[in-house]
């Protein structure tokens, strides 16, 4: 099995709970787990509750941070429909919970709307001609740094010790060891790069809030990312994260609303 699919397994014990284990090799800022590997339990968790296949919107509220150690996810079914089923899974650490998720699952090969797209995925060079974006930086104790690849045309500002003053940037990412994304794993990649509010010299921050959309299932290979922050009031920021496959074809946005440590 790949990395992602062995640190975020869940074992049903029965009554919709699952035992867990957070493992540090997927840590963010702080060394603390990182948010999108936190979601991918609750996640993982609903897929085996509900009926349809896809997580199509996640909400996730965060709490507290997440504890390396043992675990637990506690589900509910809220709604079964047609086209949509809804659930709701708690992530409990001892005896607190650090997050919950709130997320509605459809079968998205069944999706036959209307489509019309007003954007496209970022311009950049084919993969193997673009560079780590981090420029072989790894900031102390972001081992999920090491779990997801990331490349693009030059080093990030931030990474080179040269800020940009414009927290956006565009980049080829994928699992370190090869793992195909797929709509399970799509909120995990969303928060699994370094926040584009490094540019602007915010060097620690939490999450407090993630919103992903899924949008279609993605082919296999690289996913093109566009991130960008517009707005930092008050300690407080929000995020955008667009993720593109290789064909061109949106499957996966993002915002979250998190604070720095500077506030």
């Amino acid at each position: 099995m790949h990395e992602w699919d062995t640190d975020t397994r869940v074992d049903a014990t029965g009554d919709g709970r699952f035992a867990t284990h957070l493992t540090d090799r997927w840590a963010g800022d702080g060394g603390r787990p990182n948010g999108g590997y936190l979601v991918a339990f609750c996640l993982r968790a609903l897929g085996a509750v509900l009926p349809h296949p896809d997580p199509l919107v996640v909400g996730a509220h965060y709490l507290r941070p997440g504890v390396v150690g043992p675990a637990r996810v506690d589900t509910e079914v809220v709604r079964v429909g047609r086209r949509l089923s809804t659930g709701e899974a708690r992530l409990v650490c001892g005896d607190r919970e650090v997050l919950r998720v709130v997320a509605s699952y459809a079968d998205l090969d069944a999706a036959a709307g209307r489509t019309l797209v007003l954007d496209e995925a970022p311009d950049l060079p084919p993969p193997d001609e673009c560079v780590d974006a981090y420029g072989g930086r790894r900031l102390p104790g972001v081992t999920v740094a090491d779990r997801v690849e990331l490349r693009a045309p030059k080093p990030l500002g931030w990474a080179q010790g040269r800020p940009t003053g414009t927290p956006r940037a565009e980049f080829w990412l994928r699992f370190a060891d090869g793992r195909p994304a797929d709509t399970a794993s799509l909120a995990t990649l969303v928060d699994t790069a370094a926040p584009a509010v490094l540019e602007l010299g915010v060097t620690d921050s939490a999450t407090i809030e993630l919103t992903v959309h899924v949008r279609a299932r993605p082919a296999p290979g690289w996913l093109a990312a566009r991130v960008a922050t517009r707005h930092l009031a008050g300690g407080y920021y929000e995020e955008d994260v667009e993720l593109w496959d290789t064909t061109g074809q949106l499957v996966a946005q993002s915002r979250q609303l998190a604070v720095s440590a500077g506030r």
